[in-house]
């Protein structure tokens, strides 16, 4: 079975970061290699509204089946609250606590971020096992 990888919108800018290009082409290669398939939300698509066009072009290179597209799930919104409620993140991090949350009722494999701020933060990340 292919491994489900959850991505929020810093991975798709991160395709076009020096500093996270390297790492970013592999993931997509593996995307394009059928090894692995990405779970997204509909959030990422008002995220990417503002970014520069290449950024916004980018996923449309790949067929609609390299996707999981997920909802937004009651369990995903009491975590999220829960997340805020427990100041692991502040109330403007709400989105952030909505892609972290996602990850559990959907079971996937790795949450895959370039958000050092509020989500690959370890003090974070520690907050976040409630």
């Amino acid at each position: 079975m292919k491994q489900r990888i959850y991505i929020d919108t810093s991975v798709i800018g991160g395709y076009f970061d020096e500093e996270f290009k390297e790492a970013t082409s592999k993931l997509f290669d593996r995307l394009e290699n059928n090894e692995i398939k990405f779970v997204v939300y509909d959030l990422l698509d008002l995220e990417l509204l503002n970014a520069p066009q290449q950024v916004k072009n980018l996923l449309l290179q790949y067929s609609a089946d390299k996707f999981e597209r997920v909802e937004l799930t009651e369990e995903a919104v009491q975590l999220a609250d829960n997340y805020i409620n427990e100041k692991v993140v502040g109330k403007t991090s709400l989105e952030d606590c909505r892609h972290i949350a996602l990850a559990t009722p959907y079971k996937v494999d790795v949450l895959a971020s370039w958000n050092f701020k509020h989500i690959v933060n370890l003090d974070r990340i520690k907050g976040l096992i409630l």
